[in-house]
């Protein structure tokens, strides 16, 4: 069978606080080899580090623009003292998920990419990759992008082909998941149709972003149908939908994909090699 990386799961959310190990366990027998772990603000960086030790993942420090609004200026000062403190861990693979959000209402957009300009700034200094979330926000994502000679994963990609081929150009992976899976998500299933093959990686961004076997409309949420949270187990049928897409095998995508994350994360390969080491 193959072996597939979740280029983004957030093992550590909540969601997952009572049951955390028996979800890395189905992923790891539905053959999700890898996965990982984006902190999401400073409060969190010590549990997607002991989790990725203990589950012998990868992780990556940021902020992300959805927490900017209650993130304090020496937060960027703690982050990058985090990133010097695990300057020899080969399980730290990025800065992120960073990146900014213009779909949410109520946040502050020069926050945002104060916090966003910092931290690519953060990535630089430290010789790591990036993990950017792009929500109604690619174009200026890019800009600052271009400014620096940064690469990484545009996680969750669902801008334009334009600007997704813009990103490639740059160096940059593009994030695939549950999105994909919807047959009215028509943008999302051309890019991943027709971007190049080297251009893709899966993720789940587990507990959320589920595929559409597991949504739930409104109305089925409101008859008490709870909505069921997403999980890296998921990953190979959503990537059975990515081969369809694409017209090819199971295997070949997970080559590939496999290829494009290390390529992405060029610390991957070692984090991988490393098996577990619980902290």
């Amino acid at each position: 069978m193959p072996a597939w990386i979740d280029t983004h799961c957030h093992l550590d959310a909540p969601e997952f606080a009572a049951d955390a190990a028996a979800v890395r366990a189905r992923a790891a027998a539905a053959q999700v080899a890898h996965c990982v772990l984006p902190a999401v603000e400073v409060a969190n960086f010590g549990a997607v580090r002991e989790l990725a030790h203990r589950h012998g993942d990868s992780y990556g420090l940021g902020i992300h623009p959805l927490c900017t609004g209650r993130a304090a200026a020496e937060d960027l000062d703690r982050l990058d003292q985090a990133l010097a403190d695990a300057r020899g861990d080969a399980r730290l693979v990025a800065v992120g998920e960073i990146g900014l959000d213009y779909f949410v209402p109520g946040l502050d957009a020069a926050r945002q990419e104060l916090f966003y300009r910092e931290q690519l700034l953060l990535a630089r200094r430290h010789s790591l990759p990036v993990i950017v979330h792009v929500r109604r926000s690619a174009d200026q994502l890019l800009m600052h992008l271009r400014r620096l000679d940064l690469t990484g994963i545009a996680h969750a990609f669902n801008g334009s082909m334009q600007q997704a081929q813009e990103f490639v150009r740059l160096g940059f992976k593009l994030g695939f998941g549950g999105t994909l899976t919807f047959d009215r998500a028509r943008q999302i299933r051309r890019l991943a149709a027709e971007l190049p093959l080297s251009a893709l990686v899966l993720e789940t961004d587990s507990p959320d972003i589920p595929p559409h076997w597991l949504y739930r409309t409104a109305q089925q949420r409101d008859a008490g149908q709870p909505q069921a949270r997403n999980e890296p187990a998921e990953l190979p049928r959503i990537a059975q939908v990515l081969a369809d897409l694409r017209g090819i095998g199971l295997a070949e995508l997970a080559e590939v994909t496999t290829r494009n994350a290390v390529a992405a994360l060029p610390k991957l390969g070692a984090a991988m090699d490393c098996g577990s080491s619980p902290q």
